[in-house]
This record gives C-alpha cells, structure tokens and sequence, in this order.
C-alpha cells in the first residue's frame, strides 16, 4: 500500500536508495543516468550517441564511448534534442576531435544516484562525478596523469545555428550556443568557472587552430584548457536570456566550491520530493521500480527562467515571471492521462505553475502548448492536451 505524505516525513527514512536512474537507459526507454535535481533547468549527464531515434537521451546503455558531459537531456521522449555545453576531461595531447577526446568506458565503473553521477573513463584513467542544482552543472574530474585537460565543444550533436566563446580571464569563459533540432530556435547561453587558474588555452574554429581564440563566434567553436592541477572542478550556469542570467544563477545556486555538500543537497532535496509518497511492504525490487518511475515524473517539465524570473518567452522575446516559476518541456500528448492528473494530487503548486506558464505561452504565441520544448512549439503529436490538463486541475479545485 502506499499513503499520500501531508507533512514531511522523518528524515531517516531513504527514499533516494531506492532511485536507479540506469533503469530505461537501455531498450527503447530513451532515459538519461545523469545528474538533475527535480524539475532542475539543467541535466547533467554523459553522451554516448550522437544521433539515431535510442539515441533521443543522449546516452544508450549498450553504448561504451563517452563523448562528453553535457547539461541538458530530454527524457523518455521519441524525438532526439538538447545535448549542449559538452565539457571533457582528457589527459592526453588537446584535440578537437571528438574521437579523440572522448573515451571508453564500462559500466561497472559508472555509478548514479538520484542527483549524482560518476564513471571511470578508461582511456586514461581519469574520474569524473556530476552533480547539479536546478540551473548549474557541477564537475569534478581526478586526473591521474600529469596532463589536465578540459575540453569545451558548442558545435556537439544539433545544427549551430550561432555560438559564442569568450575567455573572461583565466578561471572563466562564457558564450551562446544557439541551435536548432526538434526546437528550431534554442537559446543556451553559459558561463563556466574553473576552481583552478587554466595555464592556457587551445581554440579552434571549424577545426582549425586559432593564434588568438578569446572573443570568438561562428558555428563551428570547440576550445581546451589546461590546468596544472590533479583535481580539477568546473561550474556551469546555464540561462536562456543571458550571459548575465546565467552569471545570476551560478551565484544565487552555487557561489561555493564544495562538491560533496553539493551533492548531498541534491539528495536532500530528491528525498524530499520522493517522500511525497510512502510504500508500505513490498520487496526492496519493487521500491526501485515504484520509486525509480516516480523519480522519472519529477525530472520534468523543467524550470525555464533565472533566478531574477526572466525567461524567453514563445515570441522570442524576453519576459519576467510574476508570482509563478516558469516552465518548459511540456509533453501533453505522452503526460495528460497520468502525470498531470498525479501532479494535481502530490505537486498542487507546480501544477499552478504549469498552468500558468500555458496561459503565458497562449499570450506570447497564440496558443495553448501542444508539445512545447525550450520556449518552441514542435507541433509534435495530435490533439490540443493542455485543455484537458487545466480541466482536470479545475474540477479538482
């Protein structure tokens, strides 16, 4: 039996054991192993597929090559997007070459946990562990060899349409990666600080080698940076609106350099949202199907605005969210039947929220969402199921 948690139940109790985010990475399940606090703008998680319909999550378990760490995923979708702001680890000569920088791996090196992820890349022996709030990407590499390097590629998986990379100084960059795939106008754009000072830089654009790489734009820009450090960590805050949105997010997020509360943070949070629900009985097999599915409905819809409340609205143009948090991803075709009625009975304010965020998208683009994602109507599916969702939350009051 399972009861509907009103108040807050002990903090002993471990929901979070029971999340596996490996469950639906293989077959057909489209799902991403990553880290994400629930809802969070950015997803965290490794690429291992650059194309192909198993390939919508960016990851497949049947997959041994990573390419990289990027920070936005979709799960469990049948169309391919997002995979952008790829960081790598390499311990090796600097390459744009994304069959050279990326590596092997196996699988009983990786570990995930709901809001953590970690894997051994074989190629040279470096560790690698995310972690993440709901709008920055936390890093960890341990190198060890004497080489430290950090990859940065804006032209991974989706058509670019332009990008940007500027070196702020020497622990900070930031840039716009704006692309076009399942959305046709995606707006990411970031900045990234290092805990370490990187000794250089190696830039290249359209794969050649750049003298001078500090301001750079077009649609082909890949840079590395060297560091002469064992351990090296990276932050990246992400916006839709800025390069200033995102420098708001990381320092309201994540002004720090501690790694492990980080992520402990992100399994407080997690046990939280999951104790919203409590099973009774049933075998430790059936906790991790029930606890990992329901991990599964509170990855999205995503927060979609800074932490200011700006967000870029379905007209393209920049807006501010009064009084509701912002939402993208809304899938309605695949989620009216069973996950919007669910929210409405474990999640009242964010279905608030998502109705909210419905009625601004039919203010800024002339309708209601049919299958919105990153501020773009995909017109993907049939039907018109943001009517049944408002429906059902108003008749239950």
């Amino acid at each position: 039996m399972f009861l509907l948690a009103s108040v807050e139940l002990p903090a002993q109790k471990n929901y979070v054991q029971y999340v596996d985010p490996m469950i639906g990475t293989g077959g057909h399940g489209h799902t991403y192993p990553g880290a994400v606090v629930p809802h969070g703008m950015v997803q965290l998680s490794p690429d291992t597929r650059l194309d192909g319909w198993d390939g919508c999550s960016g990851y497949h378990y049947s997959d041994n090559y990573i390419y990289g760490f990027t920070h936005t995923h979709l799960s469990g979708t049948g169309c391919l997007d997002y995979g952008d702001i790829l960081l790598m680890p390499m311990g090796t000569a600097p390459s744009p070459d994304n069959k050279v920088y990326g590596s092997s791996f196996r699988h009983e090196n990786e570990k995930a946990t709901a809001g953590y992820y970690s894997v051994r890349l074989d190629d040279e022996n470096i560790l690698a562990e995310l972690t993440a709030t709901t709008r920055v990407g936390f890093h960890r590499y341990t190198f060890s060899a004497n080489i430290a390097n950090v990859i940065l590629d804006l032209k991974h998986r989706d058509e670019v349409l332009e990008s940007s990379l500027k070196i702020i100084n020497n622990r900070t960059v930031a840039g716009l990666r704006r692309s076009k795939a399942w959305a046709d106008n995606q707006y990411v754009y970031f900045v990234i600080e290092f805990s370490a000072a990187f000794t250089k830089s190696d830039n290249w654009k359209d794969e050649r080698s750049l003298v001078d790489g500090k301001d750079e734009s077009g649609k082909n820009l890949k840079a590395c940076f060297s560091f002469d450090s064992k351990t090296v960590m990276a932050k990246v805050a992400i916006s839709a609106v800025s390069i200033e949105g995102a420098q708001r997010n990381m320092k309201a997020e994540l002004p720090g350099w501690d790694f492990d509360k980080t992520k402990a943070d992100a399994e407080r949070i997690w046990n939280k949202e999951l104790s919203k629900i409590d099973v009774t009985g049933g075998t430790h097999k059936q906790l991790r199907t029930f606890y990992t599915a329901l991990y599964h409905t509170m990855v999205v819809p995503n927060v979609n605005m800074d932490v200011d409340g700006q967000y870029r609205g379905r007209d393209n143009q920049v807006h501010k969210a009064t009084g509701f948090t912002n939402y993208s991803v809304f899938s309605l075709w695949d989620t009216y039947r069973g996950a919007h009625p669910l929210y409405t009975i474990i999640d009242q304010k964010r279905t608030i929220d998502y109705i909210q965020s419905f009625l601004v998208q039919y203010k800024e683009g002339g309708r209601l969402p049919v299958w919105e994602l990153s501020s773009c109507e995909t017109d993907c599916m049939i039907g018109y199921h943001s009517v049944p969702v408002i429906v059902d939350a108003y008749m239950k009051g």
